[in-house]
């Protein structure tokens, strides 16, 4: 007998095999038992999730010479023919290459005949959304009140493009994606059925990679285990397919985070020269800030890490707050959407990682608008837009706070330069301030206030001395 792939190799033929659908295998199961056989069936789900297969054991648990069963036998006649696909009373359409009105006027003349062997003539229709709008007009009146002999089972990805009109004559069931951990678990039964030996990271990436899909988990499976020679390994695994290891992105994430932009450019021709694709490199260095971010939010599931908590770096994730990572993730999705378009991917790329070496410098809005709140306050003016927030409170105006607080404030609003946004905003507010006074003050007859000499020899080279300008009536003859 030729190589069978995986996916066909390990079909389910029971309910009981059938994985991540609980829902769907208990209420079948339980209708079947109770003999409550519905005339037809709308199976709806992503790719690789189960419908067909859950379409062939209804099959079988219908037309078993014990049946109908919720447990087929899958020996008698029925069973192995239904399994070889060689049954004439099941009959499986794909709807892609099936959608006209002529189509579906055949399966109207067709039902009219009784099953060949037998219980049920069971039609199977694939990707039942490709009809077209006359073909499900034409089918509506033999599916609502087919013959007692018929069972309809449909199957589709794009649920919505189903006319609610076909919807209300079918029972439906909505399949989900499985989880990391059983597909996981599944591939470690594979391996263990074919006697090959395999890391569990190695798995736990295959089945991250398949999204949810057993079928394009076993067919990467498949691939994986061309190519490893009975031991399946991530490291093999990288090195085959171009793949970025995480311990090399926590050395580029660590060199950003010390904003040695130098070394974290030779990290990314290192890894562009082992001939990993930028487009995968982007997406795993997204997903490694991704981690960081959950990691930052208490989120410490393997399974939606990727990787063990204790494996990412632990001085990337001390230097960088959430703000900052999620900055780091959004100039990661705009440089996937952008390099596409670009004139040079790795021109685009490289400046992202410059980008990310003085992240940790990097001002949000809301941190930008303490700083402009706290240097008003200092001057004595209003807030903008109503009272400071409550975590600001505290700095609401000069000796509020002690001065530890204090500095503390500031190095929040520009860590590495511990205040220097605000006195820079101090400085300009001032000047702007003993100008305006200076402006709104005709009685001094072209002299000076003291206040005003006093601001400007301290903030000396910010404003500008007028006063050889000035005319008679106070008003100076040109601003800062």
């Amino acid at each position: 007998m030729g190589y069978e792939v995986t996916a066909t190799r390990r079909r389910p033929k029971t309910f009981d095999e059938l994985v991540g659908q609980d829902f769907v295998a208990a209420t079948l199961k339980s209708s079947i038992e109770a003999r409550w056989i519905a005339h037809a069936y709308l199976f709806s789900g992503p790719r690789g999730c189960g419908k067909t297969s859950a379409a062939r054991i209804l099959a079988r648990s219908l037309n078993c010479e014990k049946g109908p069963t919720p447990t087929p036998c899958g020996v008698c006649s029925s069973c192995q023919e239904i399994g070889r696909g060689a049954s004439l009373d099941i009959i499986e359409i794909d709807g892609a290459s099936n959608t006209s009105v002529n189509d579906v006027r055949q399966i109207k003349d067709e039902v009219l005949f009784p099953p060949h062997a037998g219980r049920y003539k069971i039609y199977i229709i694939d990707e039942v959304h490709m009809l077209s709008n006359s073909a499900f007009n034409a089918l509506l009146k033999t599916i609502e009140e087919p013959p007692p002999y018929i069972v309809f089972i449909f199957a589709t990805t794009e649920l919505h493009k189903v006319p609610a009109t076909i919807k209300s004559r079918c029972q439906q069931f909505s399949f989900r994606l499985i989880s990391i951990e059983t597909i996981a678990k599944v591939l470690k039964e594979t391996c263990a059925e074919l006697g090959i030996a395999a890391e569990d990271e190695a798995l736990f990436w295959i089945a991250k990679e398949s999204t949810g899909s057993l079928r394009d988990a076993y067919t990467l499976f498949d691939q994986v285990a061309s190519f490893s020679e009975g031991n399946i390994r991530a490291g093999i695994i990288r090195e085959k397919l171009g793949l970025v290891g995480l311990d090399q992105i926590n050395s580029l994430a660590e060199a950003c985070a010390a904003n040695e932009t130098p070394r974290a450019f030779a990290l990314v021709d290192e890894l562009l020269d082992a001939g990993v694709a930028i487009e995968q490199f982007v997406i795993d260095l997204a997903g490694y800030y991704r981690s960081l971010l959950l990691l930052k939010n208490g989120v410490t599931r393997e399974s939606l890490l990727g990787y063990a908590p204790e494996r990412f770096s632990a001085p990337v994730l001390a230097k960088l707050d959430s703000v900052h990572l999620e900055r780091a993730l959004d100039l990661l999705l705009t440089l996937y959407r952008d390099i596409r378009y670009s004139v040079s991917p790795r021109f685009e790329l490289e400046t992202a990682v410059s980008k990310l070496s003085w992240l940790d410098r990097w001002i949000s809005p809301p941190e930008l608008r303490a700083a402009v709140t706290e240097a008003r306050l200092s001057l004595g003016g209003n807030v903008p837009g109503g009272a400071l927030p409550a975590q600001n409170a505290a700095f609401a105006a000069p000796g509020a706070a002690g001065a530890e607080e204090r500095a503390v404030y500031d190095q929040s609003i520009l860590p590495g330069r511990p205040g220097s946004l605000t006195e820079e905003f101090k400085r300009r507010m001032a000047a702007r301030e003993a100008q305006k006074a200076e402006t709104q003050a005709p009685e001094n007859n072209g002299t000076i206030p003291p206040q005003v000499e006093t601001v400007r020899r301290v903030f000396r080279g910010t404003v500008v001395d007028n006063s050889s300008n000035n005319t008679g009536d106070g008003n100076p003859g040109s601003g800062e």
